[in-house]
């Protein structure tokens, strides 16, 4: 599936919700289902610099496309990074690094953030991206 179909679906999803606060347990329940990144990677180096929690990120390539896996110790962040990473993983590089990211918008994430947790959804998306850029550059 592409981005961009990924995307639709995910902005279809949340239009099924009335308020923010349904949005919210929507979120929780998509944090309880994201892949678990490897105890081993729950370290320092694998931590996202920028977020008010703590957010890990592990990645990989596997047959060209990028694997990530990741953790939050809070559970708004851990669905936030659930989606980004339905989104992005299984993704090649080029296709992760040219995503438009107005879906962000389009679900009104950002705007229903605190300004500490917004700084962190973008902190979480850059770093998914460096990645990215990463394994590209390694070719």
């Amino acid at each position: 599936m592409t981005i961009t179909a990924i995307q639709e679906e995910i902005i279809d999803e949340f239009a099924l919700f009335d308020d923010w606060m349904q949005r919210y347990e929507y979120m929780i329940e998509l944090g309880k289902s994201l892949p678990l990144i490897n105890e081993q990677y729950k370290t320092d180096e694998y931590i996202i610099k920028g977020c008010q929690s703590k957010v890990w990120v592990h990645a990989e390539m596997q047959e060209g496309k990028v694997v990530f896996t990741a953790d939050s110790d809070a559970i708004i962040t851990k669905g936030i990074i659930a989606i980004l990473i339905r989104v992005y993983s299984n993704q090649t590089p080029a296709a992760i690094i040219e995503a438009n990211t107005a879906f962000i918008d389009e679900i009104g994430l950002k705007e229903h953030l605190s300004p500490t947790r917004a700084n962190g959804l973008l902190s979480m998306l850059k770093q998914l991206k460096m990645y990215a850029l990463a394994f590209q550059a390694k070719g």
